[in-house]
């Protein structure tokens, strides 16, 4: 299925789109990958998510991403006597371990944890920061803390602590247990939660082992900070700006946003800016103008995705949802403004023959009329550094892996195709061609731009550049191999 946009679109699954009918339409109106919230729903729910996504992606021949998003450890306080207590500004609240039921003056917080951690002057955050307190004293057992922010304080509201690094591991139990049973049904991607340092992505990924990709959240202050080394350990990122939104001043997080994004382009690793970019749509059919504003941003900005939440798992307009985010990227990509900031943002600079290749496949590309660059790719590595390139001509993804297919359904501009295994470049020449022509990319009277590696089917190995017509009698009568 041609897109005819190179932002790819995240869409999350739930009670609102959890049909096969709903979850075709939504990949026909322009889902590329679909998000499942371990969050929400038994292991048995997201069982026949999946099943239903992959024969959708059969019935479509059409290959189709899937991101299991790990929940994570939550914070929350305990429960209250009164179920409710109102805190007034400037008033002492003492936080414990202790169960019993809270009343104006304390409540429990059963994670020791973060007791280990606090300091004098750090603080809590509590109900997405709608309360705010600040330790005065703490201990190994307890915190006391004066009310910087007051309000309604309820059972099992979360907690978020941004100040300092918790001696928690980014995943819990449940997400091991999560974790082996959605890498064992086979998705593509997993997103792990509360990711503080590196070191949390290392233990995912040994859990993972090679069976699916690790995407982490940066929603974090801590995560900010370490970011270098997460993107390092990563295999892609999600920029979770709602609870970066709670951690940080609200002011913060556009320019994090746009850093962010970029050092992803520039380690060709894609990122999904993700939260709140069409909420209001839960409940309209038409977005806010600033919603529409917010999703041009992120494109603009470069980013390989742009993520539904709610809109599309909740939501009474899943489809509309999803069409006006493609219809967003439609208008933007055409937008000649676009191509000049995403060519003056283009900082990589890598010294592997793969990396002069795809540079050099671009700038042929852009500078005659070359209609589709198709790169020929086992590991996925050679079609990320091509769409790192951000090139002004569609990016076509041969593999003869599914996995591969799948994975780079995430990355800009990438329209993959599956293709037997080949061991000749004229073979490669002839496939090539035909994709570009059966996708409506090119016609026999076009040319395209052929990247491989030979010997074939060997990862790592991108050594060569040819331009080829479409036209598969040329190519018998001109290609020596």
């Amino acid at each position: 299925m041609r897109r005819l946009r190179k932002v790819k679109i995240v869409a999350t699954l739930g009670p609102a789109s959890e049909t096969y009918d709903m979850i075709r339409a939504l990949h026909e109106a322009g889902a590329d990958v679909f998000r499942l919230n371990m969050s929400h729903g038994s292991q048995d729910e997201i069982r026949e998510k999946h099943r239903i996504i992959r024969q959708v992606e059969k019935d479509m021949d059409s290959p189709i991403a899937i991101l299991a998003d790990l929940q994570g450890p939550k914070l929350r306080v305990g429960v209250f006597a009164n179920e409710v207590e109102d805190l007034v500004e400037g008033a002492k609240f003492r936080l414990d371990l202790d169960p019993t039921p809270g009343d104006i003056a304390r409540v429990c917080l059963p994670h020791p944890e973060i007791f280990q951690a606090l300091e004098v002057g750090s603080r809590l955050l509590v109900n997405d920061g709608k309360i705010r307190l600040e330790v005065e004293a703490c201990g190994e057992d307890f915190a006391e803390c004066r009310v910087e922010i007051g309000g309604a304080i309820s059972n099992r509201k979360g907690v978020n602590v941004p100040d300092v690094v918790l001696p928690l591991a980014a995943l819990s139990e449940k997400d091991r247990s999560d974790l082996e049973f959605v890498c064992q049904l086979g998705v593509d991607w997993l997103a792990l939660s509360f990711v503080q340092r590196a070191k949390d992505v290392f233990e995912a990924r040994a859990l993972a082992d090679g069976r699916a990709a690790i995407l982490s959240k940066i929603e974090k202050p801590s995560a900010v900070d370490a970011f270098e080394d997460i993107l390092d350990a990563s295999d892609g990122i999600m920029v979770a700006r709602g609870d970066l939104g709670v951690e940080l001043p609200v002011s913060a997080v556009p320019p994090i946003q746009k850093r962010l994004v970029r050092k992803c382009r520039a380690a060709a690793k894609p990122v999904i800016v993700a939260t709140q970019m069409l909420e209001s749509m839960i409940e309209s059919p038409m977005p806010t103008r600033a919603e529409v504003s917010d999703v041009a941003t992120a494109i603009y900005e470069g980013t390989d995705a742009i993520m539904l939440s709610a809109e599309s798992a909740a939501g009474s307009y899943p489809l509309e949802a999803v069409g006006t985010m493609n219809q967003v990227a439609i208008e933007v990509e055409a937008d000649p403004t676009y191509a000049q900031i995403i060519a003056a943002s283009r900082t990589a600079k890598g010294t592997t023959i793969a990396d002069g290749i795809v540079a050099a496949a671009r700038e042929i590309a852009e500078k005659t009329d070359i209609k589709a660059i198709c790169c020929f790719t086992q590991s996925g590595i050679t079609a990320l550094l091509t769409a790192r390139e951000r090139p002004g001509v569609p990016i076509i993804a041969m593999t003869s892996l599914t996995g591969t297919a799948r994975r780079l359904c995430l990355s800009w501009g990438c329209h993959c195709v599956m293709t037997p295994e080949l061991t000749r470049f004229k073979g490669a020449v002839v496939n090539a061609a035909r994709a570009a022509r059966a996708d409506g990319f090119a016609t026999e009277t076009d040319q395209i731009v052929i990247t491989a590696g030979v010997p074939f089917n060997v990862p790592g190995t991108t050594n060569i550049l040819r331009i080829a017509p479409c036209d598969e009698r040329l190519i018998y009568n001109t290609d020596p191999g």
